[in-house]
C-alpha cells in the first residue's frame, strides 16, 4: 500500500462528532479503567462500568456476558443495510505497573499495559457519536470483548449463540496502538497482520533418586539439554514469507530444589509462531516428534498440551479500502510498513464470517513498548482513532 504523506499536524485533528467535553469525559474516563484493571475472564466490572458510561447514548440493543464477560452495544438505522462491528478489549496484564502517571492501577500485579483502556476509550467516543446520530441504514456493533491476552476472548464470543444469531457481523474492523510508528501515523495492509502462535507445555517424567546415586534414576537432564536447542533450530525463514516459523524457549524446570535429589521430572515451555494458520500444523508436528524421540531416548514418558492459541490475523483487501477511504478522508497518515508481524492477535477469528481489517496506530516512536512496566496509552489516540471508525462506518452506512 503506497503511504499518505500528508503533514503529521493534520493527523491529530478534532474529531467533528466529539466535543471537547467529550474529548475530557473519554480522558478522564480512560484514566479511570486505567486504575481498575481485570485479567483475562474476569472483566465483569469493567464491562459493567462501559455499560453504566454509554447508558445515555440508549443503545438499542444491548448483550452482556457475551462470550463469558464481553459487552455488545448495537446502534440501529432505520433503513436495511449491512451490520459493521467495531472491536475493543477489555482485559489487563498481570505485570505490575511501574509508571509514574498519577492514575496508576490500583490493583497489586495488575496494569493496563497493551492500551486495551484506551481502546476501550476509543469505541466509547464511538457510542457517543451514534448516540447523538444513528446511521442512517444497517447497524453499528460496538464489541467489547474479553480475554484478548489468552486468545481464548474472541473464540468465546464467536461461539456465544447470540453472536451468530443476533449479531452476525458483515464487516469487523479493529485498532491497536503500536509504539515505534510515528505518534497518529498507522500502519494496515491487506493479508496476514499477524502471526499464528500458540504455548506448548512439555511435561516429562521420569524417576528420582538420591543424589549420591543417580543411576538408580531416571533423569530428564538430557534429554531438557538437547530438546531446548533443538526445538528452537525449528524456526526458519523471514517474517515476509509463509513458510516463517519461530520457536521460543520461554520457561524450563527441572526437578526440586534441593541438593539431595536427582531430578525424575521437567517442565519446558515454548512458544510456537508462524505467518499463517496453515504452517502451525507442521511446526505442531515437528515439535512433537523431537519430543517423542527425546522422551523415548532417555526412558521417560511425556505429555504435550497447548495454551493461548492465536490463529493469524488477515486483513480482507475490501475492508482495508474502506479504511483507508477513511484515513484519507480524516487526513491521517498510513503505510504498510512493518507488516506483517510477529506478534499475535486474537481479532483473526472474526473474520471467519466477516470482512475484517485491523490496523495499527502508532503511539510514538520512542514510546515504551507494549507489556513493559512503565507503558501507558497515550490519550491523543482516542480521538485520531475515532475519528477513523467513526469516518469508516457513515461511508458504509451514511
Amino acid at each position: 500500500m503506497h503511504g499518505n504523506r500528508l503533514p503529521r499536524a493534520q493527523g491529530v485533528e478534532e474529531p467533528v462528532f466529539l466535543s471537547n467535553q467529550d474529548v475530557a469525559d473519554l480522558v478522564a474516563w480512560r484514566r479511570r479503567l486505567h486504575q481498575h484493571p481485570e485479567l483475562s475472564g474476569e472483566e465483569r466490572e469493567t464491562a459493567k462500568e462501559v455499560e453504566t458510561f454509554l447508558s445515555s447514548t440508549g443503545p438499542d440493543r444491548v448483550f452482556a456476558g457475551l462470550g463469558g464477560t464481553g459487552l455488545a452495544l448495537i446502534y440501529e438505522g432505520t433503513e436495511p443495510g449491512p451490520t459493521v462491528l467495531f472491536r475493543a478489549e477489555l482485559d489487563a496484564l498481570p505485570i505490575e505497573e511501574r509508571g509514574d502517571v498519577p492514575y496508576i492501577s490500583r490493583t497489586p500485579g495488575k496494569a493496563h499495559l497493551c492500551g486495551h483502556d484506551g481502546h476501550t476509550a476509543t469505541l466509547a467516543a464511538l457510542g457517543r457519536g451514534f448516540g447523538r446520530k444513528r446511521p442512517a441504514r444497517g447497524r453499528v456493533v460496538l464489541m467489547f470483548q474479553p480475554a484478548e491476552e489468552t486468545g481464548a476472548g474472541a473464540a468465546a464470543v464467536i461461539a456465544d449463540p447470540r453472536y451468530a444469531e443476533e449479531i452476525a457481523p458483515d464487516y469487523a474492523f479493529s485498532l491497536h496502538n503500536w509504539p515505534g510508528i510515528p505518534l497518529g501515523h498507522v500502519a494496515v495492509a491487506a493479508g496476514p497482520v499477524n502471526c499464528a502462535s500458540r504455548g506448548m507445555k512439555i511435561a516429562l517424567d521420569g524417576k528420582t533418586a538420591h543424589a549420591s546415586m543417580p543411576e538408580s534414576g531416571i533423569s530428564p537432564m538430557i534429554a531438557v539439554s538437547k530438546l531446548m536447542p533443538a526445538l528452537t533450530a525449528l524456526g526458519r525463514g523471514d517474517i515476509a514469507s509463509p513458510d516463517f516459523a519461530l520457536v521460543t524457549v520461554t520457561h524450563a524446570a527441572m526437578g526440586a530444589p534441593a541438593f539431595g535429589v536427582a531430578p525424575g521430572g521437567a517442565e519446558i515451555w515454548v512458544t510456537l509462531r508462524t505467518q499463517v494458520d496453515a504452517r502451525m500444523a507442521a511446526l505442531c508436528e515437528a515439535a512433537e516428534a523431537l519430543v517423542r524421540q527425546e522422551a523415548e531416548q532417555a526412558r521417560l514418558s511425556f505429555d504435550i498440551s497447548y495454551h493461548d492459541v492465536f490463529r493469524h490475523c488477515e486483513n480482507d483487501p475490501e475492508a482495508v479500502a474502506h479504511l483507508a477511504a477513511a484515513m484519507e478522508a480524516e487526513k491521517v497518515t498510513y503505510d504498510g510498513d512493518g507488516l506483517p508481524m510477529r506478534p499475535s492477535e486474537d481479532f483473526g477469528r472474526f473474520g471467519d464470517t466477516a470482512k475484517s481489517a485491523m490496523f495499527f496506530l502508532g503511539s510514538g516512536k520512542d514510546h515504551p513498548a507494549l507489556h513493559n512496566p512503565d507503558y501507558d496509552f497515550p490519550d491523543d489516540l482516542i480521538t485520531i482513532g475515532a475519528r477513523i471508525f467513526m469516518r469508516t462506518a457513515r461511508d458504509l452506512l451514511g
